[in-house]
């Protein structure tokens, strides 16, 4: 079956692919046009994720399309080492390691070490949109794409003047590997990926000699000058994937959960009287609507999923937005219910061994900024004519733009419902 994932249905209704794709017997397909296998069931998946040895990582951030000559020659002299998404055994357990011992991954860790930053950002943030009471905003650039990357920022101590430059690498690096650019894009965007691996060496350099109280220096600690650790080269390395992964996922939840809920008002200001109904709402949106809908494994080995025989070598994108709708896990799957007893079967931080790292610091982001910003701007609301639409993208589902109204106050005689409805 052909799936396009840079034009058409797929920008406005992703829902309704994973849906036909689904349908299909056994759930796993051939693109000829992608050159990809696709996997759609969950329990397949769930399967591909846990299983390194059977699906590699080692082309998880290869471009799908032939990239031209030039762009090319411009990749292949970023020497980053794989260490995270693309790593594969012996190296990822090792780097893996350093990341659980140095990086806050549980809610309690997180909350001591974390709290106190993302709250600080979240209600500069908040004030910041409060202020501009009666506008229309683009809650993507004003809020959603802000929030996490100043928060990752603060915790690799990198100065906040470089949040536009960094937001550009980052975005470029997203559209180079699992976007379809033109030619002289692919040139453009392959230059500022390698000038933002130089700023992460660089980065780490001015660390090594003079520290911090930063990650990137305790990162440095942890390494304790011994290269069967970590490689100073591999300490770049992470902080150059955390960049991108510590900020971009959590921006695309902050946006996927704020389209949600204000699409529904009595849901949106029943937060500021039921803010512990957030959590669950996060929960319900991490697997109604991912912030990566697929992701890329190679196979090491034939492995026969939903009775077909995928080859060895074969590209596969594991399409996590429909193994979150499998009707064989999720009751109702097409239902956007918060109250749903499945809710926390969902893949959308993977599963196994590349399990995500920042899923609590997410978890927290995302409940802090929902609850504190229904909680100033009650009738906060969409933006008259505005349409969803998503950049064309394999992997990660970004909308173009999220327009809102600035209204702090509730509509008068309104009752915020004491249940908002599901």
């Amino acid at each position: 079956m052909r799936l396009n994932p840079f034009a058409g249905a797929y920008l406005t209704d992703p829902a309704g692919v994973w849906a036909r794709l689904l349908e299909r017997d056994g759930g796993v397909h051939h693109d000829d046009e992608l050159g990809l296998w696709l996997i759609t069931r969950h329990a397949d998946v769930r399967r591909a994720l846990a299983d390194a040895r059977t699906f590699g990582n080692a082309l998880t951030l290869a471009p799908v399309y032939e990239i031209c000559p030039e762009a090319l020659a411009l990749v292949a002299r970023i020497d980053a080492p794989p260490t995270t998404a693309a790593a594969d055994p012996p190296t990822h357990p090792r780097t893996r390691r350093a990341l659980r011992a140095t990086f806050a991954n549980t809610p309690e860790r997180v909350e001591q070490r974390y709290g106190g930053i993302v709250r600080r950002r979240v209600d500069e943030l908040v004030s910041r949109l409060a202020a501009r009471a009666g506008d229309r905003v683009d809650l993507i650039a004003g809020f959603t794409a802000e929030l996490p990357l100043l928060v990752v920022l603060d915790i690799l101590g990198v100065p906040a003047r470089d949040v536009p430059r960094i937001r550009s690498w980052a975005d470029g690096q997203i559209a180079l590997i699992w976007g379809c650019p033109e030619p002289a894009e692919q040139v453009r965007l392959a230059a500022g990926l390698l000038e933002f691996w130089h700023y992460c060496q660089d980065l780490v350099r001015r660390r090594r000699h003079g520290g911090g109280d930063d990650y990137v220096t305790e990162l440095l600690a942890y390494r304790g000058g011994d290269d069967e650790v970590l490689t100073v080269a591999e300490v770049a390395s992470i902080v150059f994937n955390l960049l991108v992964a510590g900020h971009e996922t959590t921006a695309g939840l902050l946006a996927h959960a704020l389209d949600r809920a204000l699409s529904e008002p009595d849901r949106w200001r029943g937060f500021a009287q039921r803010p512990e109904r957030v959590p669950a709402f996060v929960t319900e949106t991490l697997r109604f609507a991912p912030a990566i809908d697929g992701w890329l494994r190679v196979t090491t080995a034939p492995v026969t999923l939903g009775g077909v025989t995928i080859p060895a070598g074969a590209r596969c994108l594991l399409l996590i937005g429909a193994a979150n709708r499998d009707p064989a896990v999720f009751g109702h799957p097409d239902r956007f219910d918060p109250d749903r007893p499945d809710a926390h079967d969902h893949l959308s931080f993977g599963h196994g061994p590349h399990f995500c790292i920042g899923a609590a610091l997410a978890r927290l982001e995302a409940v802090t900024a929902l609850t504190r910003l229904a909680a100033a701007l009650p009738g906060l609301r969409p933006a008259p004519g505005q349409h969803r639409v998503f950049r064309p993208n394999l992997a990660f589902r970004a909308h173009r733009d999220l327009p809102v109204i600035v209204d702090p106050a509730v509509p008068a005689g309104h009752r915020p419902a004491a249940r908002p409805a599901a």
